[in-house]
């Protein structure tokens, strides 16, 4: 078991041995949570925080489609692409 210190910002240091058993680079995203206590983190990939994003939009009815083909849909993306770019 390998000791971290809390910083003066609330930062810690991944020990090299933990960051390289757990495949963690620099710029890697960590999700962090506390569970019966315990402070845990978990790496994560910017597909995880997409998909949720993606499930979140379901939720809360935020969908286009059903489309009959995938040049329909496509039609429908770029004039949804063009009213935003006008809006700006």
């Amino acid at each position: 078991m390998q000791l971290v210190t809390v910083k003066t910002k609330y930062q810690i240091v991944i020990p090299r041995a933990i960051r390289e058993q757990a495949g963690v680079g620099i710029g890697d995203l960590l999700e962090a949570k506390v569970e019966k206590g315990k402070i845990t983190f978990a790496p994560k990939s910017v597909l995880d925080r997409h998909l949720a994003e993606g499930l979140d939009d379901l939720k809360r009815g935020r969908t286009h489609g059903p489309y009959r083909s995938a040049k329909e849909a496509i039609a429908a993306l770029e004039t949804r692409a063009k009213k935003h770019t006008k809006h700006r």
